[in-house]
């Protein structure tokens, strides 16, 4: 959320920032119900004060012995104009914050100004593309090949998007998540979490889920709980509502988790496989750091993704994202993308996002500098270290060979059981 202030003295800035992401929040109407509210507030205080002053009069009059009738009147009067003014404060107060609710993050200045992903910046390119002197399987016929992939009863399971992984294939889905953690845990200093992997409304608020994605989640409508579209959901919100201690920034957190997401809006788009699901793994990056560090910190996120892909040795590229294709949350942007030797092109792996202030603001995360400091608002960042399904694709396809094998990876290969390789001997 942005800070009320920030609106009033850039008004223009924040109409610009919404256009530039092709966002719908109203500036102008927020504006004017600020206005009419601090309006209300400066009557409803000098109404207060006016009835201060009758009460002390009140009791001028009652040690004098005069009457004192005509100002216990008015001040009953003025009490219920209080009380009309509150009501009418409180309605006025909601309505802003339904509003500023809706007003998206403004662009940084470093992401590019465009309408959709074609305004994209790619930044860098990493590995080589392989070229393979035999006809190169999809990630989906390896799976099947191989025996170790099967949509079709994970369709009939719980639908389509749903993946069944089975033998080598489920193992090698629990090497890369335990791969990823044990890179984040050991060599860049996070903390592991594992989540709950619903969340209340608050939480989902809290992260800028809610309101716009409400129609994109897995929701439980008994319990009133949203199954979780990713970890950065119950990790950020373990501090809701907290006043961190300066001395203990940065805080690093990564979390496996399963992810949910229905996707309403991606009909017509690539299904196929793992190439659009409802459910996959994630291994994410938090982190809750000081303002004038989040910069910093958010390039050293990027390359925290990066290096699973270089020990991996996956191609990949490295995309800013223009400002049309950010999140509603997010100010700046980077997205990894792997190589897909099938598809012929590259798939989103990872996004590495920097929000600055705007989350903490809408879950009231704040720090002390110092004892007895006032509180700021800490910056939240997180990015996806990595999301597995897009990956596996990459992996698959990438490492395979004319036997119809598949070559695991040397780093992958301590987590497998030491096998260098995956041959169909799940019959």
């Amino acid at each position: 959320m942005l800070d009320i202030k920030f609106i009033r003295e850039n008004p223009d800035l924040v109409k610009k920032g919404i256009a530039a992401k092709n966002e719908k929040g109203d500036a102008d109407l927020v504006l004017k119900i600020d206005e009419e509210r601090r309006a209300l507030i400066f009557k409803t205080e000098e109404l207060k004060k006016q009835r201060n002053e009758n009460s002390k009069l009140v009791s001028v009059y009652k040690k004098e012995g005069k009457d004192a009738s005509d100002v216990i009147r008015s001040t009953k009067q003025i009490s219920q104009q209080i009380k009309e003014l509150d009501e009418k404060l409180s309605a006025l107060e909601s309505e802003l914050h339904h509003l500023l609710s809706r007003i998206p993050n403004m662009p940084h200045p470093d992401t590019p100004i465009g309408k959709d992903e074609t305004a994209n910046v790619e930044v860098r390119r990493q590995g080589t593309i392989p070229a393979f002197d035999f006809k190169a399987l999809n990630h989906i016929e390896l799976g099947e090949q191989l025996d170790i992939l099967d949509f079709k009863r994970g369709g009939k399971i719980a639908g389509s998007g749903f993946p069944l992984y089975k033998g080598l294939g489920a193992r090698l889905e629990r090497a890369l998540i335990n791969f990823m953690l044990d890179l984040h845990i050991d060599t860049h200093g996070y903390t592991e979490i594992f989540p709950p992997f619903v969340a209340n409304r608050d939480s989902m608020y809290g992260t800028a889920q809610l309101p716009k994605l409400q129609d994109d989640m897995y929701f439980a409508e008994k319990d009133d709980l949203f199954l979780i579209p990713t970890a950065e959901v119950p990790v950020t919100n373990m501090h809701r509502n907290e006043i961190l201690d300066g001395e203990e920034l940065p805080i690093k957190y990564t979390a496996y988790s399963a992810c949910f997401r229905r996707e309403a809006g991606s009909y017509g788009k690539e299904t196929r496989g793992f190439l659009r699901v409802h459910q996959f793994n994630k291994v994410e990056m938090v982190n809750f750091v000081r303002p004038e560090d989040s910069e910093q910190v958010h390039e050293q996120m990027l390359g925290e993704a990066l290096e699973i892909l270089d020990l991996l040795e996956i191609p990949y590229r490295i995309l800013l994202l223009c400002s049309g294709d950010l999140s509603f949350a997010a100010a700046k942007c980077y997205d990894i993308e792997t190589w897909s030797p099938a598809e012929d092109k590259w798939l989103e792996a990872s996004s590495v996002s920097n929000f600055m202030d705007f989350q903490a603001r809408r879950a009231n995360i704040r720090f002390r500098r110092e004892k007895g400091a006032k509180p700021e608002f800490v910056h939240t960042l997180n990015g996806s270290g990595l999301a597995t399904s897009r990956l596996m694709v990459s992996l698959l396809e990438n490492y395979q060979t004319d036997e119809g094998t598949v070559i695991i990876p040397k780093a992958l290969r301590p987590y497998m059981g030491g096998i260098d390789s995956i041959k169909r001997i799940y019959k």
